[in-house]
């Protein structure tokens, strides 16, 4: 009988094995990037690429998990490359990914032929290129759950405590003995439930480089309640999951010594004691058997319900703002000298011109007036405040010239124009649907809300409006010209200023009459621009057509009657989703509410995008001060209109900021 059960443990042993092996088969898909360069099979840089990922697949039991190095000469066929293992593993786990990693990156699944390449797979990446790979601009991906929470308000805000301490803990490990600067954290969500969360560095980036990577790659997770999510970047990746897909440590208590040789007696007991051993061992290794396999279920069906969402540039932490600057020939040569035929916008700041840099890349240059009395000092600082607003819902900025008299802004170049292209034109309006409005609608409130609580500076926009969201390829919204912007510290909610700035039919009561702005400010001009996509109808001109009712006044008395759907764009005939519409008109209310405090934040805003039920609070009268010029702002005070002009191939009409640190 004693052998029976023996045999019976060792083939329940030997099946909990085959399922731990299994369940680590688990993993998520890998994700990599090839850009369009590659090289000649048999070339001098097959050569040496080969003998690069040769030394990386060497050196792969590293105690620290990481290693970069080069082949070749100088000159262009010379190859750089590294591997960063995931802290918590092990020499030897590290050694199998990077090996494994090695030997696919080139095959034709992934980058054959490429000149560089990034792989990421679970345990580790691998990165090669013909440039150096530390300061130069790559590609990095996102991932997400497609599944939901059940409660995304308070996941959200779970996630974002636990979040800011893991980014913390990394920061501190940064000089730790093993060279590995990483952390892992986790957090209560349910009873049932915990929130596990990863982060790391490569050990070659500044403290302060790291942190910023972090930053960049947070802001792009996914903040709609998502199950998991994940971004990887070349020198960072951030990651969580609501099941422990890291090496959770956990305290085992020692063995128990052997016992001395029994006697005759102590035989007899003994083998009643071992039968005892057995069945108690049996149920155990049968419990852990089925917690291995529903873990194991449940992480299959989660890495099956993860997808790519989208690929994200990222440009290494800059350093300094020496790392951006164009040289002056390089934008004359991308502009044709500023040709007349490159300019696309002109307005009080200068002329925007198109361009096309040697490598093919489109952009947008801003040449600042002359009379811009911006010191150079500031115009660099500014520069790199700028360059780490970093968010798919930005204008991004790439770079900057200062030569002579001559200061110059590179943008990226945002193919669509500005909203107000298509909203306010009767026949361009028509490729505005209510599914590309709403779209547009809420990555202006996550752009919005990136800037209010998300980066690590608070900034207050000022001139939110439709001629300042530009529309790329796909129609996504990026908020551009923080021309107007301010920097507000931490604890900071509040500013008031002598000096209103803003545009008329957008800037909140309080901001207009007596000069307090505060993110609410910004919520305010938000309100408007929602009430705007959705009626089609310009505020600051809808008095001038419709006998002296501005579109706030409009709105508000359609509410109030229960025809809420009656400010609607004819356009949308049918093809339009009613809750959607009359949970947008409740919040564009909400947002325009005369009494600050009365105002939601954009944290909420973004909630109450994504869910019917959240909004539970009426509206009330919204402001009406928007009767006449005269009336709208007090004697003494003027309004410094934005002076930018809307022209026929105005692509990226974005001012120069004037952010002033508080």
């Amino acid at each position: 009988m004693l052998n029976y059960f023996n045999i019976l443990l060792c083939y329940c042993i030997i099946i909990f094995i085959f399922q731990v092996i299994n369940c680590q088969d688990n993993s998520s898909p890998p994700a990599f990037y090839c850009p369009n360069t590659t090289y000649t099979p048999n070339s001098t840089y097959s050569f040496n690429l080969k003998a690069l990922l040769s030394s990386l697949a060497s050196n792969s039991s590293r105690p620290n998990g990481f290693y970069n190095t080069t082949s070749g000469n100088a000159g262009s066929d010379i190859v750089y490359g590294m591997f960063l293992c995931r802290g918590d593993v092990s020499p030897d786990v590290c050694q199998n990914c990077v090996s494994t990693a090695v030997k696919d990156v080139t095959s034709e699944s992934y980058c054959p032929n490429g000149k560089v390449a990034v792989l990421w797979v679970d345990e580790c990446l691998i990165r090669y290129s013909d440039q150096p790979l530390f300061g130069t601009a790559t590609r990095s991906y996102g991932f997400l759950n497609t599944q939901n929470v059940s409660e995304p308000q308070r996941f959200l805000s779970v996630l974002g405590n636990v979040i800011n301490e893991l980014i913390a803990s990394v920061a501190a490990n940064g000089n730790n003995r093993s060279g590995k600067i990483y952390a892992s954290k986790e957090a209560n969500f349910t009873s049932l439930e915990r929130v596990y969360t990863f982060a790391q560095c490569i050990p070659d980036v500044s403290s302060s480089s790291c942190e910023n990577c972090l930053r960049t790659a947070i802001g792009n997770l996914p903040s709609d309640g998502k199950r998991g999510g994940r971004v990887l970047l070349p020198s960072c990746n951030v990651r969580y999951e609501l099941y422990p897909f890291y090496n959770v440590t956990a305290s085992t208590p020692p063995p128990t010594p052997p016992s001395s040789s029994p006697t005759s007696n102590d035989r007899d007991k003994g083998g009643i004691a071992s039968g005892v051993i057995v069945a108690i061992a049996i149920p155990i290794v049968v419990s852990i058997l089925l917690v291995i396999l529903g873990f194991c279920w449940i992480r299959s069906r989660t890495s099956r319900e993860f997808n790519v969402v989208e690929e994200i540039t990222d440009e290494d932490e800059i350093s300094a703002a020496e790392s951006l600057q164009y040289h002056l020939n390089t934008i004359r040569v991308a502009t044709t000298n500023f040709s007349i035929d490159n300019k696309i916008g002109e307005g009080g700041f200068g002329v925007v011109y198109k361009g096309k840099l040697p490598d093919g890349q489109e952009i947008a240059v801003k040449r600042l007036s002359r009379s811009s009395g911006q010191g150079i000092e500031e115009f660099k600082n500014e520069i790199v405040l700028i360059a780490k607003l970093q968010h798919r819902n930005l204008v991004r900025l790439l770079g900057y010239c200062l030569e002579g008299d001559e200061k110059i802004l590179v943008y990226e170049f945002v193919p669509n124009k500005s909203l107000d292209y298509f909203l306010f034109d009767p026949e361009k309006q028509q490729l505005l649907d209510w599914s590309r409005r709403y779209k547009i609608i809420g990555g202006i409130a996550r752009g919005l809300l990136y800037l209010h609580e998300d980066s690590r500076l608070r900034i207050i926009h000022r001139d939110l409006k439709a001629s300042n969201i530009l529309l790329d390829a796909e129609m996504n919204p990026k908020i551009s010209d923080f021309g107007m912007a301010r920097i507000f510290g931490i604890d900071q909610s509040e500013e008031i200023t002598s000096r209103i700035v803003g545009t008329y039919g957008y800037m909140s009561p309080e901001y207009a009459m007596h000069g307090q702005y505060s993110v609410k400010s910004d919520v305010f001009s938000f309100g408007v621009l929602l009430l705007e996509i959705i009626s089609g109808k310009k505020n600051s001109a809808f008095y001038q057509s419709d006998g002296g009712e501005d579109l706030l006044s409009y709105v508000w008395k359609n509410w109030r009657d229960g025809t809420p759907l009656n400010i609607m764009d004819p356009i949308f005939a049918e093809s339009y989703s009613r809750n959607e519409v009359i949970q947008c008109i409740h919040i564009g209310l909400l947002c325009v509410q005369e009494d600050v405090n009365e105002r939601p934040t954009m944290d909420s805003v973004v909630l109450m995008l994504n869910s019917y039920s959240i909004t539970t609070q009426p509206p009330k009268q919204p402001a009406f001060f928007f009767r006449s010029r005269s009336e709208m702002l007090p004697k003494g005070m003027d309004s410094d209109q934005s002076k930018s002009k809307s022209m026929p191939l105005s692509i990226n009409e974005v001012s120069i900021t004037e952010m002033e640190p508080r």
